[in-house]
């Protein structure tokens, strides 16, 4: 509960992200969340005691309607956001596609989708409720986030471990976040 409202508080806290958060609110989509370095680099940055934030290369907004799957949709809405700010790299995917993708059985939300994602730290969204709260999913927790753990989610250990391990350098974590720890995958 404490790292739930720690997610909220720096969310929160940051003017770019909250901003953001309010423009995809008023895209009206179902099940939609912002995601991924949208969270984890703000929470592993003030971890390293970090005053701000920058914002990843994409900004991942997540969302679920299995009654519109085209990827042309994704494009429109990538364009509407592009419209309302320019100088953020979009990037918009309705989950209820991407098991298409990835190779998995269809997913049943946004939340189930990011259970299939290759880490756990990054298996986290955010969005803005009611009333303004920030609202978090952490599927697979928030633990190995707030302890700066990397580790792999249950495919990606073995079906998908190469996935996982290209990831892991081509993201080249360890040179922004020095404390991140890496466990081995057996």
């Amino acid at each position: 509960m404490i790292q739930l409202s720690q997610v909220q508080t720096i969310i929160a806290a940051d003017p770019v992200r909250w901003r953001i958060l309010r423009l995809v609110q008023e895209l009206e989509l179902p099940d939609c969340w912002v995601a991924a370095g949208f969270v984890r680099s703000a929470i592993w940055d003030h971890l390293h005691q970090r005053s701000t934030s920058p914002l990843p290369p994409d900004v991942d907004v997540i969302w679920f309607d299995s009654e519109r799957t085209s990827p042309d949709l994704d494009t429109h809405i990538e364009a509407a956001l592009r419209r309302k700010d320019q100088t953020i790299d979009w990037s918009v995917k309705n989950q209820a596609r991407m098991h298409l993708r990835n190779d998995d059985s269809p997913y049943s939300s946004a939340v189930d989708a990011m259970t299939h994602w290759p880490e756990t730290a990054t298996a986290v969204a955010v969005r803005l409720g009611v009333e303004g709260v920030v609202e978090v999913a952490a599927p697979l927790g928030l633990d190995d986030l707030f302890d700066l753990v990397v580790r792999p989610t249950a495919k990606f250990q073995a079906d998908k471990r190469q996935v996982y391990l290209n990831r892991l350098r081509s993201k080249n974590w360890l040179a922004t976040w020095p404390d991140l720890k890496v466990p081995p995958i057996g």
